[in-house]
């Protein structure tokens, strides 16, 4: 008998839905809608009809089924508890449970970015490795671990958020966390341009980047690649903050590889020469010259990792 894994990625915004082969082969995708009213309520309730409506239109029943891997966007404990889910407006709930009582199927949760690493394990730009860490720079940044092929939860289901890593106690602008100084504040994309837009503010520099209306990190990179000085800069200043912050992470854990993701991990390889320059600087030679990858599944890597969690090592 065929079987068959769905893999969830729970958004802000949207609900990404996958349905896999138990060999991991991606049938179909689709979304739905994030219903945030209400404290996210609905939210299990749509998941669940989604499945039962995809399972009736492809003709799978239930002992075919062998389960739904969900990410959720915060903490996860390993029984599937969500400790507090601002984005959705969830406080302390089993979401695995809850699921798996409106579906009747075997739910494994886990956090969305840690779920992502696993998926770029899997299929993406960590295939072929059991330990890896992923970093997400987006408006964020987010990470994840996996170590012998399993995801890092940590006793909150907290680990791996290397995006508030301190490397600059100085730093008197403060995170969206409440604190100062974290990694999210240079890497991120919000990060980069608020160094763009106080480097600007001095006017000592002269930059194509004051031509632009409402700067992006995007537009930071695309002039770096065209060699305008102080993007340049900028870009530079990001690897060697993220590259700082690596080299406690590799200390920790001493991944194969690291995987780079997320909207800013568009730039391409002008980021990750930005991080390998800085990297080896200060860092004991057994954990020196790591391999630096780009993620390669992009919005994709959240289904897969949660599929993933329900095939196991098949």
């Amino acid at each position: 008998m065929k079987q068959y894994v769905f893999g969830i990625d729970i958004g802000g915004t949207s609900i990404k839905c996958g349905l896999f082969t138990a060999e991991g082969e991606l049938l179909d995708k689709w979304e739905i809608m994030t219903d945030r009213t209400n404290g996210g309520e609905n939210v299990p309730k749509d998941i669940a009809k989604a499945i039962a409506a995809k399972m009736k239109d492809k003709f799978i029943e239930k002992d075919s089924v062998l389960g739904v891997g969900v990410g959720i966007p915060g903490p996860v404990l390993e029984d599937g508890t969500v400790l507090q889910c601002p984005n959705l407006g969830w406080g302390r709930m089993n979401a695995a449970q809850v699921m798996s009582d409106l579906t009747g199927l075997k739910i494994k949760a886990g956090n969305d970015a840690n779920v992502a690493a696993l998926g770029e394990m899997w299929k993406g730009g960590g295939k072929g490795c059991k330990n890896m860490v992923m970093i997400t720079l987006g408006t964020g940044v987010g990470g994840g671990v996996i170590l012998d092929g399993n995801i890092l939860c940590g006793v909150n289901g907290a680990a791996a958020e290397i995006g508030h890593m301190i490397v600059n106690p100085e730093e008197e602008d403060i995170c969206g966390c409440g604190g100062h100084g974290h990694l999210e504040q240079y890497a991120s994309a919000t990060g980069i341009v608020r160094m763009a837009k106080k480097a600007l503010a001095k006017g000592d520099k002269k930059s194509s980047l004051a031509s632009f209306e409402k700067l992006s990190a995007k537009n930071i990179f695309d002039e770096a690649k065209k060699g305008d000085a102080l993007a340049l800069e900028l870009v530079d200043t990001l690897g060697n903050y993220l590259a700082y912050a690596l080299t406690h992470v590799s200390a920790v854990v001493d991944p194969e590889v690291y995987v780079v993701g997320g909207g800013v991990s568009r730039a391409g390889e002008i980021l990750i020469n930005a991080i390998r320059k800085h990297y080896n600087n200060n860092i004991m030679k057994a954990l020196q010259n790591k391999e630096f990858r780009l993620a390669e599944l992009g919005n994709d890597a959240g289904i897969y990792g949660a599929a993933r969690m329900l095939i196991g090592s098949k």
